[in-house]
């Protein structure tokens, strides 16, 4: 299906452009609030659990969801599944990481793209 995308070196802005727009899918359009809130540890969820916190663990849960669907998006560019569970662990660990403050937003953002930009580079130079 995307087999047009994997054409040599020149490929990389092609692959990187599919790849960002799959980015801002998963990581604005498809995620609505409650996902953007729970899937942070200790967050306030009363707008959605009355005055608790809703479920132990439900970070996780959201975290892992939301993870996948970048996962997901990269898997379907690059027809990778190895590149797509890549995605899966890295979008989780750096959005755990946002999670707590450790990093800006900006520097999520830079960090995911700069993902999507070493996949695009390895496709290309057949390196997978």
């Amino acid at each position: 299906m995307f087999e047009h995308l994997n054409q040599g070196a020149g490929s990389i802005p092609t692959l990187f452009f599919a790849f960002a727009i799959f980015h801002a899918l998963a990581d604005f359009a498809l995620q609505n609030t409650f996902i953007a809130r729970s899937k942070i540890p200790g967050a306030d969820l009363s707008d959605f659990f009355g005055s608790g916190r809703g479920p132990r663990g439900l970070w996780v849960h959201s975290l892992t969801a939301h993870s996948l669907l970048h996962g997901g998006g990269v898997w379907i560019v690059s027809g990778s599944a190895a590149l797509g569970l890549t995605e899966f662990i890295l979008h989780w660990l750096i959005d755990f990481i946002k999670g707590r403050d450790l990093i800006s937003f900006h520097l999520d953002q830079i960090l995911h793209l700069s993902c999507k930009l070493g996949y695009a580079a390895f496709i290309a130079f057949a390196i997978i």
